[in-house]
């Protein structure tokens, strides 16, 4: 137990000396056991007692050493941490060795519950700048972090507008290329259904003008004879005719049916010839030579013109002959015999 004991009043003890260790009539001082009667200050008289080296023990004093321990250890500590709260510790071992610290905490506890507020407020102040910062770094990281997102995905987006565009261009550039392509195709095949229509066209017309050409060549030509049977065609082997083949083109009909010239001319030959019996040759205009042969009768001259359809004789046998027919011939102004079936035919006439 402490052998110190409360100071005595001045105005009592008129003999005291804090170095004697010895009261009033240099009697010893007895031993001290505080209670709570004994350690209550008095207000406004209290006398704080003094340590060897002079520090005061009062309950202020120590509450500002451990607000201010407590807040500088949680400055030094507290950074970048939330606040969290303080609390005074327990304090009754230092009770015992301080009356006058204890007799003033356990006689202000309401005073002390106001002190651990105030140490909680003071030390929530001491901390709340920190908590602020914290909270206006996390803030202040949020928002560089929404704001890094948002710079993400705008750059997103105007990566997938350009390759939407790129694509929209793509298929712009595809689509008027397949739309030339068509529109060439189809100038390609608008320009082949012209031609071909312009060439059937043509066709048509030069049907048409060969028809009128043969028309009037008909109307100008006639066929050599009437109620006939062809037997024997220009070309046609055999041992019977002189050079191997048939010369010209058997009418085998009905003896003394009447034969007509065929076009308008000049009589150049008119008599007997040989084998071809009978024989009449007529000249037409472009110097062509149409010939009829095996004829029973001779109805023309030498020098005489025709015209078409006049009789120049009569169907017979005559010359080297199986039976009546008329042999015609046709010769070009060369000389050349060619087919009279074909002759014929380009002068509008079918046999």
């Amino acid at each position: 137990m402490a052998s110190n004991r409360p100071a005595p009043d001045t105005a009592y003890y008129e003999g005291y000396s804090d170095d004697s260790g010895f009261g009033r009539g240099d009697e010893p001082w007895e031993e001290w056991n505080p209670t709570e009667d004994s350690v209550r200050p008095v207000r406004g008289k209290h006398r704080v007692a003094k340590q060897r080296g002079g520090l005061a023990r009062s309950s202020t004093v120590l509450g500002v050493g451990v607000i201010a321990a407590v807040g500088a250890g949680g400055i030094a500590t507290a950074k970048d941490k939330p606040p969290v709260p303080i609390s005074l510790p327990d304090m009754s071992a230092v009770t015992d060795k301080l009356p006058d610290v204890g007799s003033m905490i356990s006689e202000g506890e309401d005073e002390g519950d106001a002190g651990q507020s105030g140490v909680t407020q003071a030390t929530a102040a001491g901390f709340a700048p920190t908590g602020a910062a914290s909270a206006a770094d996390d803030q202040s990281t949020a928002g560089a972090g929404e704001a890094l997102r948002a710079r993400i995905l705008q750059q997103a987006e105007v990566k997938q507008d350009q390759a939407a565009s790129a694509e929209a261009a793509v298929a712009a550039d595809a689509a008027v290329k397949k739309a030339s392509e068509d529109a060439a195709k189809q100038q390609s095949e608008a320009e082949k259904k012209a031609a071909e229509a312009k060439r059937k066209a043509e066709e048509e017309r030069k049907r048409k003008a060969e028809e009128e050409r043969l028309r009037k060549l008909a109307a100008s030509f006639s066929l050599p004879t009437s109620s006939y049977t062809i037997t024997s065609t220009f070309g046609q082997a055999g041992s019977m005719w002189s050079s191997g083949q048939h010369t010209g083109l058997d009418f085998a009909g009905p003896a003394g049916t009447p034969l007509k010239a065929v076009h308008s001319g000049t009589i150049k030959e008119a008599g007997w010839s040989g084998s071809y019996g009978y024989h009449t040759v007529i000249e037409l205009k472009d110097g062509t030579e149409v010939s009829y042969s095996h004829q029973s009768s001779i109805q023309v001259s030498v020098g005489q013109k025709v015209t078409t359809g006049d009789v120049i004789g009569l169907r017979g046998s005559t010359g080297n002959s199986t039976g009546p027919h008329l042999h015609l011939e046709v010769h070009t102004p060369d000389g050349t015999g060619i087919d009279p079936m074909a002759w014929l035919q380009s002068k509008g006439l079918n046999p």
